[in-house]
């Protein structure tokens, strides 16, 4: 993506709007009377549908508006807030996406059925006023929807004369609010529904040809409106732009006459507007040329016309010009968007910088040079400060991803009959944006087997005893240099005699075997698994707990299940913060060299040659009171190098459990780029990645969760022999 492409920058705004709206309607099922909430929706439509005019996306405005219109009638109170309007907002943000997205492709008969729902819900909800129309001349309906509105202020509609109350409205848009997507005209077409309205354009501070910025705005704008609605209302027009224009509003005294300059009337009706004449060629050195006037020249007020500045006495100063460029006060913005891809790069770069920083580091070591030691140390601080900052760049709060979730479950209650809501916790907690982006697959895998397996429907929660209204909760937290997340439902939990005999149907465990929770809830990760007993929308295929399982197995991720009958079912995922770098302990077993992530170590100790002897058929080391049961690595990977003497022992945990890996030595901590390994080696489980070492050569790094439960099966091997 072109950063400086304006439809890009459209694109990717309009892509915060909607998610921004969605989430505010979601909100709104559970406080439809939330004042700040209806605005914050019709502010997304607003500037959905100023911006799609702006950057000619004309079908997305023209849709946006009719939404908009109807949450401009929630808004005054006109229309009350149901449970159906909202679900018709919520389609027809999906269509707005959709436009937006495929914007040449997306079917006009979706707008057309949407945009009928939305008028017979707002009709249908609407008292008429006396002597109007039932659906107040604001939801047009679709025979009229391509109409041209009549102009406010047009003498053919305008009211009589004298006795008008109203504002005297005098305004300038900030320099660059064309570039940045407001449309003058469209604001002028707001204050018109406001009431009948008088619109000049004053062109005293266009400049000659010559000087002119085709990004500047140029014009001021006087507004004579008759309304009853307060200044409040006129000030909501110009929303956006507020802390940046100049704008005068005061109240309008009696006896004023609106109409619509000859001039604006054709370009506010949408009439062809007038071509603007032929400039005659002049000498430029001695009369520079200037743009000739279309319409009527200013001259001596007509009798029976007041002046446009009749109900504004004393003089009036040209507004002082605004420069071009940032009209902000010179305040740099707190934020700047950048494409995903040159995060990569940057990351990949700075990958490239810690395995030359971990090769200059062993060439220093073997030098007595005492000044390249001192820079090698520099570089290897700026080098793991530029390693923290990136990283910290590419970290994205998880509530990103839970937000996504609101409507999912929203719509899966509703097409299933039941009533759920979802709980987040933690939403605060940063994982890098790679993790966030893989996640999203698996997550909605368990969020929509929670719904179809986990949630009873009302009547069956109501027999037992539970609250008609499931639950389903979202919780992320910071665990070392990992995070967990959490799937919980307060529904029926799993069912452990189906699943162990739809397990023994399937072959996967012999009949009558002795399996822990543990074991027989991993069965449900099997390929083709399924305990439905009938095939529908969500379920019964068998598919996506697999996906669910080879998803975190590719994050480097564990997953553990706990259930209770009748009180649901708790899925807990371990996952790493970063797949880019981590700190790592270097060991050597034998002749080879592998990394431990430093998360996980807890302490290294010696093991003997003596101690060694000793816990021959135990493997057992007592830690401060503790037995600790341990691996070594060497008979693990058929090391064929003699022992060292000396062995060290290093404790690794993964949640509350601990087990000790018996390497040669410990050479130190090193930063560790990973790189994935490949397809013939990708179901080692004991390895998770492998790194470059400064030398050129590569190491493998150890997966600890998966060498702990190898040495907690172990543990549990020699109890049940001894």
């Amino acid at each position: 993506m072109n950063a400086s492409d304006p439809e890009q920058v459209f694109l990717q705004e309009a892509q915060d709007l909607l998610e921004q709206l969605e989430q505010s309607l979601l909100d709104l099922e559970h406080a439809p009377g939330d004042g700040e909430l209806i605005d914050n929706v019709f502010r997304a439509l607003h500037t959905i549908k100023g911006s799609g005019a702006m950057f000619g996306f004309d079908e997305v405005a023209a849709f946006t508006h009719h939404v908009e219109t109807a949450f401009d009638l929630v808004r005054k109170g006109r229309v009350p807030l149901t449970r159906e309007l909202i679900a018709i907002a919520l389609a027809a943000k999906d269509q707005m996406r959709a436009l937006i997205d495929q914007h040449a492709e997306a079917s006009a008969d979706t707008s057309e059925a949407i945009l009928d729902d939305l008028r017979r819900c707002v009709e249908a909800a609407m008292a008429p006023a006396e002597g109007e129309p039932p659906n107040g001349g604001n939801v047009p309906s679709p025979e009229r929807r391509d109409e041209a509105a009549p102009i406010a202020g047009d003498p053919d509609v305008a009211g009589p004369n004298g006795g008008a109350q109203g504002w005297y409205i005098r305004f300038r848009l900030p320099a660059d609010a064309m570039v940045t997507g407001t449309n003058p005209l469209l604001l002028l077409d707001e204050l018109r529904t406001l009431g009948q309205a008088s619109v000049t354009a004053l062109t005293d501070g266009v400049p000659t040809l010559e000087e002119i910025d085709p990004n500047f705005g140029y014009l001021r704008w006087e507004v004579m409106l008759r309304t009853d609605q307060p200044r409040a209302a006129i000030e909501q027009v110009f929303l956006f732009v507020l802390d940046e224009m100049e704008l005068e509003v005061e109240p309008l005294s009696g006896g004023v006459v609106l109409a619509v300059t000859d001039d604006l009337a054709p370009v506010l009706s949408g009439s062809p507007r007038p071509t603007l004449p032929a400039v005659e060629p002049a000498d430029t050195a001695d009369h520079p040329r200037r743009l000739q006037p279309t319409g009527p020249q200013p001259g001596p007020p007509q009798p029976g016309t007041a002046k446009p500045g009749a109900a504004h006495p004393g003089p009036r100063q040209p507004w002082p010009r605004h420069p071009g460029g940032d009209t902000r006060d010179g305040k740099s913005a707190d934020t700047i968007r950048v494409p995903a891809e040159r995060l990569d790069e940057l990351m990949d770069r700075v990958g490239q910088l810690v395995i030359a920083q971990s090769r200059l580091k062993e060439i220093a070591a073997a030098s007595n040079d005492a000044a390249m030691k001192s820079v090698t140390e520099d570089i290897e601080r700026l080098s793991l400060e530029l390693r923290d900052t990136t990283m910290g760049v590419r970290m994205l709060p998880i509530g990103q991803l839970f937000g996504r979730f609101r409507r999912l479950i929203h719509d899966l209650a509703r097409d299933h009959g039941k009533k759920i809501e979802l709980v987040t916790v933690g939403e605060e907690t940063e994982v890098d944006k790679t993790v966030i982006e893989r996640l999203n697959d698996p997550l909605i895998h368990l969020i929509r087997n929670a719904v179809d397996h986990g949630i009873e429907d009302p009547e069956t929660r109501a027999a037992s005893g539970k609250p008609p209204l499931g639950r389903i909760t979202l919780s992320a937290t910071h665990i070392a240099a990992g995070v967990i997340i959490s799937i919980a439902d307060d529904g029926r939990g799993l069912d452990r005699d189906r699943i162990r005999a739809r397990a023994e149907e399937n072959g996967l465990w012999a009949a009558g075997a002795r399996l822990t929770d543990n074991e027989l809830f991993q069965v449900i990760f099997q390929p083709g698994f399924s305990t439905a007993r009938e095939v529908t929308s969500l379920s019964g295929r068998g598919v996506g707990m697999d996906v669910v399982k080879r998803a975190i197995d590719g994050l480097r991720g564990s997953i553990d299940i706990a259930s209770t009958a009748g009180h649901g079912s708790n899925i807990t995922l371990r996952l790493p913060l970063t797949l880019a770098i981590i700190d790592g302990l270097l060991v050597r077993v034998g002749r080879g060299r592998y990394v431990i992530p430093l998360s996980a170590v807890e302490e290294c100790v010696e093991l003997s040659m003596e101690e060694d002897a000793r816990s021959r058929g135990r493997n057992f080391l007592n830690i401060r009171g503790d037995l600790v049961p341990f691996l070594r690595l060497r008979e693990l990977f058929n090391a064929s190098a003699p022992p060292d003497r000396y062995q060290k022992v290093v404790i690794v945990s993964a949640g509350e459990l601990r087990v000790g890996l018996v390497v040669d030595q410990v050479i130190g901590d090193h930063q560790t780029v990973i790189k994935s390994l490949s397809k013939l080696h990708a179901n080692i489980e004991i390895f998770s990645g492998a790194t470059i070492l400064g030398d050129g050569t590569v190491a493998l790094i150890l997966d600890t969760v998966h060498l702990v439960e190898q040495g907690q099966r172990h543990e549990e091997r020699l109890q049940a022999a001894g």
